[in-house]
């Protein structure tokens, strides 16, 4: 492990808004927090937004500057990345604000049921391959559901055109209430409407030079029945780009040869 990452690690264990519980530390010690969060760490009793996989922290800090009658609680497996947000958050003095370092799969293990108002998932690998990996698949709805309100919402923000028409159409299938979906934010004008959407993020900023557009979509997975998968989901076109780290795939044929050589 490079240098940086341990002096990030280090600084992050003096913040009191930084959890981190990897499984092993859940396991031994369980989170105390749990069902307590605005009791006991808050100190009040405003509605808690987390964000799932929230990297550098971009939108947890930015929903915590915009709306200080609200809590915001980011999640992340990579400590390193979310030292940029934590160490931001400390600067301001920001009181509404918390990190938790651990695994997505987890969650249930640090929020009671109904202790979630709302989850904001950004910018996520779209998961072509693997349904149960996808995190707006139906095994991570049905985890997200144990710890919503019963009217508690999932906001899906991406620049992949696939996860967006595949989430939009599990919701359809599932008849789960859709409050927004907008397949380009800037062209429709919600950015610049709404301060939440006019938030970006380092990856958003990557896809925007590229030319891509950036979707929306909010849903209320509410409690009852229990989800299905779309069986048509298999004749969603996939993406035929790749993030920065992967390498940058302009045609879907060479999209097709670079999959095939990733399985050989």
């Amino acid at each position: 492990m490079g240098k940086n990452k341990l002096r990030k690690f280090a600084e992050m264990e003096t913040l009191p808004m930084v959890f981190q519980y990897p499984w092993g530390v859940l396991r031994e010690h369980g989170f105390d927090l749990r069902g307590k969060w605005n009791k006991e760490f808050f100190g009040n009793d405003n509605p808690v937004t987390v964000e799932l996989g929230c990297g550098k922290g971009e939108y947890t800090v930015g929903l915590a500057r915009r709306f200080p009658d609200r809590n915001f609680i980011g999640i992340d497996i990579k400590g390193a990345r979310m030292h940029s947000g934590a160490t931001a958050a400390a600067a301001e003095g920001l009181k509404n604000v918390a990190f938790v370092r651990t695994s997505i799969e987890l969650l249930d293990s640090f929020f009671a049921p109904g202790e979630v108002d709302s989850i904001w998932i950004t910018f996520p690998d779209p998961q072509m391959k693997k349904v149960t990996k996808r995190l707006t698949g139906t095994r991570f709805i049905e985890l997200y559901r144990r710890v919503l309100s019963p009217e508690g919402t999932i906001h899906l923000k991406t620049d992949s055109p696939f996860l967006y028409d595949y989430t939009l159409m599990m919701a359809r299938h599932n008849g789960l209430e859709i409050t927004d979906a907008d397949d380009d934010i800037d062209a429709s004008g919600a950015r610049a409407a709404d301060p939440v959407l006019a938030i970006y993020t380092h990856y958003e900023r990557q896809w925007l030079d590229r030319g891509l557009h950036i979707r929306h979509l909010a849903f209320v997975p509410g409690t009852a029945p229990a989800l299905a998968e779309p069986p048509e989901a298999e004749d969603i076109p996939r993406d035929t780009y790749r993030s920065y780290s992967r390498g940058y795939i302009q045609m879907p044929e060479l999209m097709k040869d670079a999959e095939a050589a990733s399985e050989a």
